[in-house]
């Protein structure tokens, strides 16, 4: 619910008002903040069913021609709904917009085609060919660690999903009867459903599936709209008209609400109106503490069109940008100009605000065709690709591909401030070859008769497993910063796949050894005067910014989205508060006593 606009409680019919229920709560995943009062509309569709069948050779031709018209009619699709999204307000279709653009990208010529291609040529039917190829790339970007690998994942099946509903003429879900002030209710919800709802029509979205990382969620979040996923439950005990409360707060979905709930709920959304605006006021104001100890609140780039978004929100700069996003779904590596072109567009739009580029940092998970078809790396990961060839490994072992890209990088720096950083770096013999091979390139652009920057852009490397963050003290004289990348580095620590549901209670950034890493990392590039960053998820997290500046960190980079909170947690603390509170934390061995600390700390507060 937007600042402005009043709470709306729609008046139930009389059909609806009787017989009287007892009020219940249901309990799901919070993933858009706020709370809605309003009669559930329920919304279903059914699951197209894919048939699994043997083409006829004579048929193959036919077969495939009939999986290209799908793929056709679903390009078209998802060109009205980017239509649809650039007719909404520039805030909300600045973050959705990316998500469009990704499953564009997904539906170009590239390995999904191919591969579904490949199956009806070898007479497998169509709906059964696009759905086990997007299987294969899901199962394949899900089997790495990199924080993007379960979007992927996503993104795959989704447009997988579309295809084989358009080859069987299953019909899309509709929401046009929805009406004004009502809360949504679905079993589930695609993201492109997501895309389709008009926020100023509901007060509140429901689910039974769902979960809180996905692009569904993120698209409810971008639209303001208050949402619980996962509640599970949900669909078979309610009415629809019946009066509900989601608080997308909290996760709770409240069904039949008492006059005293309903008085609760709509001062809570009076204070939730209020810290919008507040928030929305902290863009122009500098992120510093208390006691006037300046903060750097940098962004996480993926793709370049998320650059509006970035720039709505305040950031200082870019603290990481992934530069795979130029190598994926194409069919040919990009040369040196196109590359230094395409990171110059970024630079450039940061109009002198900084730029940190991460090189390659291909792992199993990712799809590089290209890379594939050129050789350059194995077209089946290993048993276990976190552990394989990814990284600063892959591009010290081609050594042209590495030095294209710093080519370009280094071309592109002209425009303004830029850095790059090396990924998962484990050895110290690994940063001075990576060194060595920079000022190469620097040499032979220089006899090029190429303009470099006055400043070469410094090399950087990743913190982001134990051996690098163990042996910090020495890789700090030979890098020019650091970047803890807290994800990656949390797994390896502790040996558990983020995206493994069955351990996700062992899965913890606050483990002492985790923080004694980034701890040691971190002191170690202080004591030399280099600069150190946290680049991971626990940058984005406002309950954890106090630790991590007691610990010495003074720049964090985050997803977008997240540094308004960031922020507004920064300009609230004092550094002695947070130095204490750190050695607290620093102090003990237990998990379970370091999230106590925690929670001590915010009823101190």
């Amino acid at each position: 619910m937007k600042p402005t606009e009043k709470p709306r409680v729609a008046v139930r019919s009389r059909a609806a008002a009787a017989p009287k229920r007892a009020e219940r709560r249901l309990v799901g995943i919070p993933v858009a903040p706020g709370i809605g009062i309003g009669p559930l509309f329920a919304t279903s569709e059914a699951r197209p069913e894919v048939p699994r069948l043997t083409v006829a050779a004579e048929a193959v031709e036919a077969e495939v021609a009939r999986l290209d018209v799908a793929v056709r009619a679903s390009r078209k699709q998802l060109g009205k709904l980017r239509e649809r999204l650039a007719a909404l307000p520039d805030d909300i279709s600045t973050e959705l917009d990316p998500l469009m653009e990704a499953y564009q990208r997904m539906l170009a010529p590239g390995r999904l085609l191919r591969g579904a291609h490949k199956r009806v040529e070898a007479r497998q039917n169509a709906e059964a060919a696009i759905s086990d190829e997007a299987e294969a790339l899901a199962a394949a970007f899900l089997a790495g660690t990199d924080q993007a690998a379960a979007r992927h994942a996503e993104e795959v099946r989704e447009v997988a999903r579309r295809i084989v509903r358009n080859l069987t003429h299953t019909p899309f879900r509709s929401f046009a009867g929805a009406p004004e002030g009502s809360v949504l209710l679905a079993e589930w919800l695609r993201p492109s459903d997501a895309a389709l709802l008009d926020p100023a029509k509901l007060v509140g979205v429901a689910t039974e599936e769902g979960g809180a990382d996905g692009h569904t969620a993120v698209m409810l979040r971008a639209l303001g709209v208050p949402a619980v996923l996962g509640a599970a439950g949900l669909t078979g005990s309610v009415r629809p008209g019946a009066l509900a409360i989601v608080d997308g707060s909290d996760g709770v979905v409240i069904l039949d609400p008492t006059p005293a709930t309903i008085t609760q709920a709509r001062r809570r959304i009076a204070e939730h109106a209020g810290e919008l605006k507040k928030l929305s006021r902290l863009r122009g104001l500098p992120a510093v503490t208390t006691d006037h100890v300046p903060i750097e609140l940098q962004a996480n780039l993926e793709l370049p069109v998320e650059l509006k978004l970035v720039a709505r929100s305040g950031a200082a700069g870019i603290g990481l940008l992934r530069s795979e996003f130029i190598f994926m779904n194409r069919d040919d590596l990009p040369d040196e100009d196109t590359q230094a072109e395409l990171y110059r567009s970024v630079i450039a739009a940061m109009d002198g605000d900084p730029v940190t580029i991460r090189v390659l940092d291909w792992g199993g998970e990712k799809e590089i065709e290209a890379l594939e078809q050129e050789g350059l790396v194995p077209a089946v990961a290993g048993d276990n690709p976190a552990l394989g060839l990814r990284g600063i490994r892959l591009l010290l072992r081609q050594p042209e591909l590495f030095e294209t890209q710093l080519a370009a990088i280094l071309r592109a720096a002209n425009a303004g401030p830029t850095r790059v950083l090396l990924p998962m770096v484990t050895a110290l013999s690994e940063v001075r070859e990576a060194r060595e091979v920079y000022e190469r390139v620097i040499r032979r652009l220089r006899r090029r008769g190429e303009t470099l920057p006055a400043i070469i852009p410094p090399l950087g490397i990743m913190i982001e497993t134990p051996a690098a963050a163990l042996s910090a003290d020495a890789m700090a004289l030979e890098s020019d910063f650091f970047a803890i990348g807290t994800n990656d580095l949390s797994m390896y620590t502790l040996a558990i796949d983020r995206g493994e549901t069955d351990l996700t209670q062992l899965y913890d950034p606050l483990h002492p050894a985790v923080l004694r890493l980034i701890q040691f990392a971190t002191e170690a590039a202080l004591r030399v005067r280099k600069p150190v960053s946290v680049c991971g998820e626990m940058a984005s997290n406002p309950r954890w910014t106090k630790l991590l500046l007691g610990l010495g960190i003074r720049s964090l980079s985050m997803n977008a989205a997240s540094i308004p909170r960031v922020k507004q947690a920064i300009r609230a603390l004092s550094m002695d508060e947070c130095i204490r509170f750190a050695r607290r934390v620093m102090e003990l061995a237990d998990p379970a006593h370091i999230a106590r600390e925690f929670e001590d700390f915010e009823r101190e507060e």
